[in-house]
């Protein structure tokens, strides 16, 4: 059995943090190594990010709504005062949208093969816990 949260620590986390790094680098100007240290990654990870050789194996900025999100995290990094259970609760909102736009079940089903894509609803019917919409 493979849980969506498997999925997304392999596409949906990646994908995220190449947002992240991306738009602290190219519309921040910060540095490689600033980002690194914000985000708790290696500065090799942000070049990978930024360079799009990580990060990129489902691309998630299209999403609707993930753009907001990803401006309200980065404000949340550079505010210095880093309030740890806001931006989770945006990266688990970002999570959520990318699981409901169905980039997700390719993945689900290369992980594993018994998925039946066409059956498994579970990411396209439950939605965010109340309060966190």
């Amino acid at each position: 059995m493979i849980l969506p949260c498997e999925v997304a620590v392999k596409s949906v986390v990646p994908a995220v943090r190449a947002l992240l790094a991306t738009r602290l680098v190219e519309k921040n100007g910060l540095k490689q190594d600033e980002v690194a240290q914000i985000l708790g990654i290696s500065q090799s990870a942000v070049s990978r990010y930024t360079r799009k050789s990580r990060g990129h194996v489902i691309k998630v900025s299209d999403v609707d709504g993930i753009r907001p999100l990803i401006i309200k995290m980065t404000a949340l990094l550079l505010d210095g005062e880093y309030q740890g259970q806001e931006f989770l609760t945006y990266f688990c909102q970002t999570c959520a949208l990318v699981r409901k736009s169905s980039l997700m079940c390719p993945f689900c089903r290369k992980m594993d093969p018994k998925v039946e894509i066409q059956q498994c609803r579970f990411c396209l019917d439950h939605d965010l816990p109340a309060g966190k919409r």
